[in-house]
């Protein structure tokens, strides 16, 4: 692309992060850091009419003896393999140039950025392998993923479990809550919810049976609503759009929690990745 038009360059602005893609915990650069980088750096390159300045081709050219890695961007690498080494934790090995070494220090740690189930996110990691080891580098990853799907006061001790996760900066597990109420009016705790959704690991879904139409929803709700009831469609989209095989948690009435263990199993999980209340 030679010449950008005002179109173009507003297709290539950088995109302003959610609430929710930010961990709290302190990392550094934080995507809004990031963000605001990329941001000066896109006004800079739309000043001077150069499309070459977003990627800093004119700007900071690499020298032969630059350090592979600084605090004040990201960069690539290659990954090489995942194996898996618990049911919730796989060792990821990244490729570095040239045979070359990160060259950190004993127990310093690295800010991974990437996207999980259609967010991106960062999270500070140490690389497990020795600190001067060549060509590649190796960090312990422990994404596991709960399934919830509650029915009126079965949320309860949903937010339990939430709060507990989101308590632990630790604690890496990926949380979607699927909350099935009449009406919008009926949603439980919402203020909670709304609060704990904020974090980078937990999302919530609502079912409404007797909503009439998303037009009557707040507009952060409209695009994590589905009207009418919980279905088999709707489980195998939510169950088929995890990374990896979820464990679902089903609190509820008797035949709610009956209906969505079936409905699992068709989609595909096998009762022991089902716990009911």
């Amino acid at each position: 692309m030679d010449k950008c038009d005002d179109e173009d360059w507003l297709l290539l602005k950088p995109k302003e992060p959610l609430p929710s893609q930010c961990c709290a915990s302190g990392c550094k650069p934080c995507v809004f850091d990031t963000y605001e980088r990329e941001l000066e750096k896109w006004n800079r390159a739309r000043e001077k009419g150069d499309i070459d300045l977003l990627d800093g081709k004119r700007e900071t050219p690499m020298k032969s003896d630059d350090a592979l890695i600084n605090p004040d961007c990201f960069r690539a690498f290659q990954l090489e393999s995942v194996n898996k080494m618990t049911e919730a934790a796989s060792l990821y090995r990244f490729r570095v140039p040239n045979g070359g070494s990160l060259k950190l220090s004993l127990g310093q740690h690295l800010v991974l950025r990437g996207t999980v189930d259609g967010l991106e996110v960062q999270r500070a990691y140490t690389p497990v392998n020795r600190v001067n080891t060549e060509g590649y580098f190796e960090v312990l990853i422990k994404y596991g993923h709960l399934l919830m799907f509650v029915s009126g006061t079965g949320i309860a001790p949903m937010l339990s479990i939430i709060q507990y996760i989101t308590d632990n900066e630790e604690d890496e597990t990926l949380v979607t809550l699927t909350g099935c109420f009449r009406t919008y009016e009926d949603i439980y705790m919402k203020s909670l919810l709304e609060e704990q959704s904020l974090y980078w690991n937990v999302k919530t879904f609502y079912v409404l049976s007797k909503e009439e139409t998303l037009e009557n929803l707040p507009w952060s709700y409209r695009e994590k609503t589905h009207l009418g009831r919980l279905n088999l469609e709707v489980v195998k989209t939510l169950v088929s759009s995890k990374r990896n095989a979820p464990f679902a948690l089903i609190c509820g009435s008797v035949t709610f929690n009956q209906d969505v263990l079936n409905y699992l199993k068709s989609a595909g999980l096998d009762q022991d990745s089902c716990f009911i209340f």
